[in-house]
């Protein structure tokens, strides 16, 4: 494979003497050969000369569902990394939000083979329980040694106290990252949305941002405790933000997600019983989403994901009390994102994440591989359902305000354009 993008404005602070200025990139076999001013092209060179194009290296999300094995209706693995790579993102981690639950190493196997030879990079998790049942420890160590980069079971909080207390020591012998879902489910209830005065105008049971809270605050005792790595996913309060904040300040290991969706939407959009917004964690308020950016601005909440969870029609086109939870997130991101930070803050965060999983971050330098993202930052329009690659068509961001649109990936060896 080789290509040579044309005049692209490279977004890398890394790179002060190229960042925000205009390159040429030749890739020869996979590996970027040369980054210079009007670059001649050599024979049986692909050109890329797009309109107001942008590169950076690859993106990462940190939260992705599909649906294989178990749920192929929803996603397979192949659309599923299709979608993720005309979105922008050369790495995705995957949630264990299949059937079954993968909490064995030939489970991670074979979603490490389903992936392979693929654009984009798949890296799994493993349950932390067996079945994500909360109840035995999963073959923890088996799977990192087969490649699980961390542990979760999927939406669901580590209940007993004790079992997250003797995850989080075990798998400091192999430097494992432990996730823990921050609800607690006795204080959540029945709830199924925000708790809020739109709650009990509309008549939906809510879900207290204290049952958010208590687990976290549960979970960073014992983090302090035990020691070891916790991650904790798709936090969505202002206190939460606090408690994080925190316990950064006392040393602790500790790293947090924020779902794109809650920096930008919020509970009042309910009112319309769209099951697009039935999302865990809930849409909060105002106030709630100020705190989430300000706390990605400082670096509180380390990156944000599209928590993309493909649902079929009958999990959605159902009774409000009835649908399941989740909204496709890939495609829409980027255009979110770049509509409330500017765009060397955008990059940065789409960039951010793969240390936290013990994986290589790209660089944008002669002789390093080919792991870059092409877009364009300033077109504006509405997010419709023309924009969905996914199988599944349950978005939260549908008619939403965009700005700026992806071209594509160069990874793997493979441009996808």
């Amino acid at each position: 494979m080789n290509v040579l993008i044309k005049s692209a404005k490279i977004i890398d602070e890394r790179y002060r003497d190229i960042h925000l200025k205009k390159r040429d990139i030749l890739v020869k076999n996979g590996v970027i050969e040369s980054i210079g001013i009007k670059l001649e092209a050599p024979s049986k060179t692909k050109i890329i000369d797009l309109k107001d194009l942008c590169v950076s290296v690859g993106w990462f999300d940190s939260s992705v569902s599909f649906g294989e094995p178990g749920f192929e209706e929803r996603e397979t693995i192949a659309n599923g990394l299709y979608t993720a790579a005309k979105s922008g993102f050369t790495d995705i981690v995957l949630n264990p939000n299949t059937h079954p639950v993968p909490d064995c190493s030939s489970d991670i196997s074979f979603l490490k083979n389903k992936a392979y030879g693929h654009a984009v990079g798949l890296h799994p998790l493993g349950a932390v329980t067996v079945k994500s049942e909360g109840k035995d420890l999963a073959e923890l160590f088996d799977m990192k040694n087969t490649g699980a980069v961390g542990f979760y079971d999927y939406k669901r909080p580590i209940e007993n106290a004790n079992l997250l207390k003797i995850a989080l020591q075990y798998a400091q012998g192999f430097n494992g990252l432990v996730h823990s879902f921050p609800l607690d489910l006795k204080i959540a209830g029945k709830g199924i949305v925000n708790e809020s005065t739109v709650s009990t105008k509309l008549g939906l049971k809510g879900i207290p941002a204290l049952a958010e809270e208590l687990q976290i605050a549960r979970d960073l005792y014992i983090l302090e405790y035990t020691g070891g790595k916790l991650h904790i996913p798709c936090i969505s309060t202002a206190n939460s933000v606090k408690l994080v904040s925190d316990a950064k300040k006392k040393g602790l290991d500790v790293s947090c997600s924020v779902a794109v969706h809650n920096l930008h939407l919020f509970d009042d959009t309910l009112e319309e019983f769209d099951t697009n917004y039935k999302l865990l964690p809930p849409l909060r308020g105002k106030n709630d989403s100020k705190a989430l950016i300000k706390g990605l601005k400082d670096g509180t909440i380390d990156f944000v994901t599209s928590d993309h969870t493909p649902i079929d029609v009958e999990g959605k086109r159902v009774e409000f009390d009835n649908a399941d939870y989740g909204s496709i997130g890939l495609e829409s991101v980027f255009g979110i994102l770049n509509t409330l930070f500017d765009i060397e803050a955008v990059i940065g965060l789409l960039t951010k994440g793969r240390e936290r999983y013990t994986l290589e971050t790209p660089q944008l330098e002669k002789g390093e591989k080919a792991n870059l993202t092409l877009f364009e930052s300033t077109s504006e329009y509405k997010f419709t359902p023309k924009h969905i690659d996914s199988t599944s068509k349950n978005s939260a961001a549908l008619y939403c305000a965009m700005k700026g649109s992806v071209y594509g990936i160069i990874s793997n060896g493979q441009i996808i354009i």
